[in-house]
């Protein structure tokens, strides 16, 4: 373990900037450790667990026009479906010039100090970003956050409490902002609260616990960036509900927002289930980013 985190910090430092580079989140000291050891797991489809030193992956386009995404997969807190959602979402912001960054990030039931260690990571995931900003060839103003899932709630809750100090400041890369500068949450899970606190990132983050502080349409104000949500009808994980109630507190908030709804589809679907609706979802979005100058 010892070896591979030395291994990432001189990658930190070094910051030499292959494609498919990864960039460790904490240069030293990582907050609410120590969590679990050992090498990461890498499971079925690339799915991850045990993260021990979370990290960003580089998807670097051939000509950057300067905007760039943070990719977040889901796997309700308890995995990351890095090789079914974050890997290929990745790639194809990439092709379009946009550099994006897929987060590993740490997960709640892996023996860290806190259940809020993903929000640190995303939190410190958007800064990291903006600090790199002159070497990737990015606009700061144009950083934004994508998420499926538990990844769309941890997409939910950077848009909306990007100013909660989820961790004491560390270094000067913590002196960049954390407001994501749009958010795009795919079949998210938005809410803790009955009827609809049955999800397994319920069961990671809230059972017992404050309930209201990880329901993500509670915190949405005016500060809230642009928001892109996708969803299908038929979703057995995460109700449909989810994307209603964000989207109604958006409309309230007078967020510019957008909401595709997909007959079917059901969970899961990535960049889109063969055979379903929920293949159009990326046309869908560029087309709204376009509009929105986001993209």
């Amino acid at each position: 373990m010892k070896t591979s985190i030395l291994l990432l910090s001189c990658l930190f430092t070094l910051q030499v900037h292959a494609q498919g580079q990864k960039i460790p989140l904490w240069s030293t000291t990582i907050p609410d450790g120590l969590g679990p050891t050992g090498e990461i797991h890498v499971g079925k489809n690339n799915s991850l667990t045990n993260i021990t030193q979370p990290y960003l992956i580089v998807h670097q386009p051939t000509h950057p026009n300067g905007t760039a995404i943070l990719v977040i997969s889901g796997g309700g807190y308890a995995h990351e479906e890095e090789g079914n959602e974050s890997g290929p979402a990745a790639d194809w912001p990439a092709s379009l010039g946009v550099t994006a960054f897929e987060l590993i990030y740490r997960l709640p039931g892996e023996g860290w100090a806190s259940v809020n260690v993903p929000f640190e990571d995303g939190q410190r995931a958007m800064r990291l970003i903006r600090s790199m900003a002159q070497t990737y060839h990015l606009d700061s103003h144009r950083v934004g956050v994508m998420g499926f899932s538990a990844g769309g709630h941890l997409a939910g809750m950077l848009a909306t409490q990007s100013d909660t100090a989820w961790y004491p400041p560390m270094d000067q890369i913590d002196t960049h902002s954390a407001r994501p500068a749009f958010a795009v949450l795919l079949y998210p899970v938005i809410t803790m609260l009955p009827p609809f606190n049955h999800t397994h990132s319920y069961k990671e983050l809230a059972p017992g616990g404050d309930m209201q502080r990880y329901s993500v349409q509670l915190h949405v104000t005016n500060r809230t960036p642009p928001t892109f949500l996708a969803q299908a009808q038929d979703d057995p994980i995460s109700p449909v509900e989810n994307a209603h109630l964000m989207y109604d507190a958006l409309q309230r908030a007078h967020i510019p927002a957008e909401l595709k709804l997909f007959s079917t589809g059901g969970h899961g679907w990535g960049m889109g289930k063969p055979g379903t609706p929920t293949m159009e979802w990326p046309h869908l979005f560029e087309q709204w980013a376009a509009q929105m100058r986001l993209w």
